[in-house]
């Protein structure tokens, strides 16, 4: 819980600082990411302890270049990586997309179910409620599969999340018989 907290502080700095600097840091750590995700030495390097400072700070700037990162987040992450915090960077981004998407008038979430996918009936109806439940803000629904649900959907957007599943009316249902 305390890193997603100082995660979200970093976040927040970021992205204000991108807006000052007029630059997408989004755009930039998604890019640097993706990056990282292709590469299990790249992330070996940087999120090991076995790898000294300055020997992840010089792979991260010869990186950083090549994938034209602005001076703002390469002195961002040099400064992550030198105060022993860089396995902080994928929940800063993860914030930062956050932060982005909601700005940007949407907001990601997850819907899970019985079946291998839900009809897109199913999901542009719980969209339509959930929309007027998040401020209008256009809910980015991604289905999962969830082998614990009997019938029906649990949809989570954010700290919001609607659970219609019948496990949850059983539940419900034995709690108030049984006055739990």
């Amino acid at each position: 819980m305390k890193e997603n907290n100082i995660a979200k502080v970093y976040a927040e700095t970021l992205t204000q600082l991108g807006k000052e600097n007029n630059f997408d840091v989004a755009k930039e750590l998604t890019t640097l990411t993706e990056t990282i995700n292709t590469s299990n030495d790249l992330e070996n390097v940087l999120f090991l302890d076995v790898f000294s400072n300055e020997e992840k700070t010089d792979v991260f700037k010869a990186i950083a270049d090549k994938i034209n990162l602005s001076n703002m987040l390469k002195n961002a992450v040099i400064y992550l990586i030198n105060e022993k915090r860089i396995s902080l960077l994928p929940l800063i981004y993860k914030e930062v997309i956050v932060a982005d998407d909601f700005e940007k008038g949407f907001i990601r979430g997850t819907i899970e179910g019985k079946d291998d996918s839900i009809s897109e009936g199913d999901k542009e109806k719980l969209m339509a409620a959930l929309k007027s439940e998040l401020s209008g803000k256009k809910p980015v629904l991604d289905y999962t599969k969830n082998k614990n649900i009997t019938a029906g959907y649990r949809v989570t957007v954010g700290d919001y999340q609607v659970d219609a599943t019948v496990d949850n009316q059983l539940k419900n249902f034995r709690q108030s018989v049984l006055g739990l």
